[in-house]
């Protein structure tokens, strides 16, 4: 069986580069994802050698996107459906990771109901908690 780790992201999000705010998913089941991403100094979100408030956003969006297309690709064979962001809550950033660092985003399905996933995320750098938010991502019908 293939390793999580190993698998090409880019096979399970929307997203095309340089547009891709994930490296590797890390881990991933029916309610949880962690994904990871080493922040480069050309990455689109970058600025003054820090990775920017919106680049954590979208980096918490694609980890979604990751778990539902390892689902439906890897455990329901299906086509894997475009996600959009329906809404932030409670957001708070307390760092600004560097340019170098290694993020970990972890997710956590507190709900599902019909095409409507909220989750709880959380973004660390080596351990330290960096960013955490409530995200409604609302499933379209378009498919990657």
């Amino acid at each position: 069986m293939m390793n999580i780790k190993d698998i090409d992201i880019l096979t399970l999000i929307p997203q095309k580069r340089p547009f891709v705010m994930i490296d590797r998913l890390l881990s991933c089941n029916d309610t949880e994802a962690t994904t990871d991403l080493i922040i480069k100094e050309d990455n689109l979100f970058c600025k003054d050698g820090f990775f920017l408030e919106t680049g954590i956003m979208e980096n918490i969006a694609q980890t979604c996107a990751a778990r539902i297309g390892y689902i439906n690709m890897y455990q329901k064979d299906e086509n894997i459906k475009i996600g959009v962001i329906g809404s932030i809550k409670d957001l708070i950033i307390t760092k600004l990771p560097k340019v170098g660092s290694q993020l970990i985003t972890k997710i956590k399905v507190l709900s599902e109901v019909f095409s409507i996933t909220l989750v709880e995320a959380e973004v660390y750098d080596n351990k330290e908690l960096l960013a955490r938010c409530e995200m409604k991502i609302s499933l379209t019908d378009k498919e990657i």
